[in-house]
């Protein structure tokens, strides 16, 4: 799709991270159904169900600014979520599958960040200071996700030194 103004471009990058934020919901819901440990399952769990609120708010954006969402390219996800079923299938160790599993989460999550951090800036550029606050509402949400994952990330490290420490 050639892009011919800054509002084609605009409809186009928002197509695409919607588009992304319900792939991320798949996504997730794999991640989780491979997490082992209850209480990543289960953040992991909350995070999808987020997710359809971030969903309804680029559903917003888009009527809003009076567009449909344009075909979105996929491509992305699609070789993350190849990538990250081989490399999970390789992992033996529970504790190192839970580190992956969260470190996978949070690669993907900062390329989020990424295009919300743009696309903000497009919408005030644009004068769409509405759709500004909801992109930064799906901003934060995916920030406090990167927040609370370092912070499991951290326990589980944590609990694994304790256990080596006390063997």
């Amino acid at each position: 799709m050639k892009i011919q103004n800054p509002k084609e471009l605009f409809v186009m990058m928002l197509s695409n991270v919607r588009q992304r934020e319900e792939r991320m919901t798949e996504i997730l819901k794999e991640v989780s159904e491979a997490a082992k440990d209850p209480h990543i399952k289960e953040a992991l769990e909350s995070r999808v169900f987020l997710k359809s609120q971030m969903l309804d708010s680029l559903d917003r954006c888009f009527k809003l600014i009076g567009e449909q969402p344009a075909k979105a390219n996929t491509r992305l996800h699609d070789i993350f979520v190849e990538d990250f079923r081989k490399e999970l299938a390789a992992i033996d160790s529970p504790v190192a599958k839970h580190l992956f599993v969260l470190a996978k989460v949070k690669h993907l999550v900062h390329l989020h960040i990424g295009e919300y951090v743009a696309l903000t800036a497009m919408a005030d550029i644009t004068k769409h200071f509405g759709v500004g606050v909801l992109l930064e509402a799906c901003l934060a949400e995916n920030m406090a996700l990167i927040d609370r994952t370092r912070r499991v990330i951290r326990l589980i490290v944590e609990k694994e030194i304790g256990e080596r420490l006390a063997a």
